[in-house]
């Protein structure tokens, strides 16, 4: 069934592609738009954060934060963020607890490939709660981006 509107957002606490741990807790007061992905360096991730980072300047505007997420390492992330040009933090979820907590994870993914992130969007409102959840099957679909822009705009 997944994670509802009107939920508590399952609480995290991730290192960055900066390795400074971030959690749940640290947006108290804001908007957060979480963007789950597979794999860094990926075509339609690539496709999926790059829309992110060119609206960057909306969420901005509407007191909104944006964090991605995938397994893939710190490191990792890194270099994926340099180079993209990616304003906001990627975090790790190398352990596969936060993608398990959103009940957005492929236990099984391509390439014998176990437990990888699946392509979600959430939005989480000042107190904590989800006001947008959306978990793809298919890695190859992006996210309706135009629903996440008028659910921070509420």
């Amino acid at each position: 069934m997944g994670l509802q509107i009107g939920d508590q957002a399952p609480d995290f606490k991730l290192f960055s592609s900066d390795l400074k741990e971030t959690s749940l807790a640290d947006f108290k007061g804001k908007k957060l738009v979480l963007q789950f992905f597979p794999m860094a360096f990926t075509g339609t991730c690539t496709t999926q954060l790059c829309t992110m980072r060119d609206s960057f300047g909306f969420y901005q505007g509407m007191n909104a934060e944006v964090l991605g997420i995938s397994v893939d390492s710190p490191f990792t992330l890194a270099k994926f963020k340099e180079e993209q040009f990616y304003q906001f933090p990627l975090l790790s979820d190398f352990n596969k607890e936060t993608s398990r907590a959103y009940q957005s994870i492929y236990e099984e993914f391509v390439y014998n490939l176990k437990g990888v992130s699946k392509r979600a969007a959430f939005v989480i409102d000042e107190e904590g709660k989800i006001i947008y959840a959306e978990v793809l099957e298919s890695a190859g679909d992006l996210p309706d981006f135009d629903a996440i822009k008028k659910v921070v705009e509420g």
